[in-house]
Order: structure tokens, then C-alpha cells, then sequence
């Protein structure tokens, strides 16, 4: 039997019930966790995902209130839910920023996070793929340049990952959503970003 895209949905939410159970957590951050699983049919995110006090609604009060949203990939930035009006911003493939990158010698994570953060210093910064993104944000939070509504901190990969995620964790001002060890990703970011855009409605 084939099914259509919201009973496939469905079904999918009803198994991710049925095997999580009673799992306890703040009830506003159910939903985000469930859609991550949902997205990567992976229940380790169940404990791999760590949320600071209250940082779903923050996020969401941030976006009420007009915040832009910065991406670290192009990706991220075409699966983020348009319906809401939200502002989004990614200059990793911007070719001044590539140009730079190349003469600096540095990633063009790096430069698109520097470009992000002069214009948009306090937006919600989602990184799901590079962490040498959130390592420079986190430099630059650190050195006063930048100071943002939320984080969410998701890179996937072997180098700088988990280091790069400790230096998020701990920057215990800065409200956030944080994918432990190696696993994340750009599709974690988005799941994360979308199941916060649809508990606005």
C-alpha cells in the first residue's frame, strides 16, 4: 500500500512514540527532538541533544521579534521553512568570500562567519556541517563581536567537531542547541529550526 506524505508522517511520529515512551525532558523540546529522529531515523539523538535553560522559547521569541536566521551552508539555508517570513542569510558561496578565504588561507566557514557576524551580530546562528564556523563564532562571541540571540550547534565530522561543540557548551550565556560528539549535521540543524518554526503556530 502507498501511502501519501502525511500518513507516511504519521506512521513515522507514531513509531518514534511508541519508542521513546514517557521520556522526560522539558515539553517544548519534545518536539524538536522527535523531529530530529524523524529526520535521521536515529534514536541517539534521544540523549545526544542538549539544550540549554529554556532555549526553545528563547529561540522562538527571538524569531517573533524579526531576529535573522545565519546558516553556515546553502543547504541548510533552502531547507529552512520559508512559510514564516524569516530572514536567512548564508555568505559561504558569496564570491568576495571565497576570494578571501582563498587569500587568507582559511575556510570559507571562517570568512562567512566574520561577514555574518559584522552585519547581523546578535541574529540566531544555525551550524550543522562546519566547525570551523562554530569555532570562529565562538571566537568571536568570546572577543565581544558577537553576541547571539541563539545557537544551534550541530557540525558532523572527525576534525575540530567535538572541540568545536565543548567551546559552545561552554559559553553558558549564550542560549543553544547542542548535537554531542561526532553526530550532527545539516539536516539536524534544519529539523531543529523547522520543529522551532512550527511550534509558532
Amino acid at each position: 500500500m502507498i501511502l501519501q506524505p502525511d500518513e507516511i508522517e504519521r506512521e513515522s511520529m507514531r513509531i518514534i512514540n511508541d519508542v521513546i515512551g514517557d521520556f522526560l525532558c522539558p515539553p517544548e523540546n519534545l518536539p524538536v527532538i522527535k523531529r530530529v529522529i524523524h529526520a535521521t531515523a536515529d534514536f541517539d539523538f534521544l540523549h545526544n541533544l542538549t539544550f540549554s535553560p529554556n532555549a526553545v522559547n528563547i529561540a522562538r521569541e527571538a524569531i517573533l521579534s524579526g531576529t535573522p536566521i545565519i546558516t553556515d551552508t546553502l543547504m541548510l539555508e533552502a531547507g529552512i521553512s520559508k512559510r514564516y517570513g524569516v530572514k536567512i542569510v548564508c555568505h559561504v558561496a558569496d564570491d568576495d568570500v571565497k576570494a578571501e578565504a582563498e587569500d587568507r588561507k582559511v575556510t570559507r566557514s571562517i570568512v562567512s562567519m566574520e561577514r555574518s557576524v559584522s552585519e547581523y551580530p546578535s541574529a540566531i546562528y544555525a551550524i550543522g556541517n562546519a566547525p570551523t564556523a562554530l569555532i570562529r563564532l565562538c571566537e568571536l562571541i568570546c572577543d565581544g563581536r558577537a553576541d547571539p540571540a541563539f545557537v544551534i550547534g550541530v557540525p558532523v565530522g572527525f576534525v575540530n567537531v567535538i572541540e568545536a561543540k565543548r567551546m559552545l557548551a561552554s559559553l553558558t550565556s549564550i542560549p543553544s542547541i547542542i548535537a554531542h560528539d561526532k553526530k550532527g549535521g545539516t539536516t539536524v540543524a534544519c529539523a531543529i529550526i523547522n520543529a522551532i518554526l512550527y511550534g509558532l503556530e
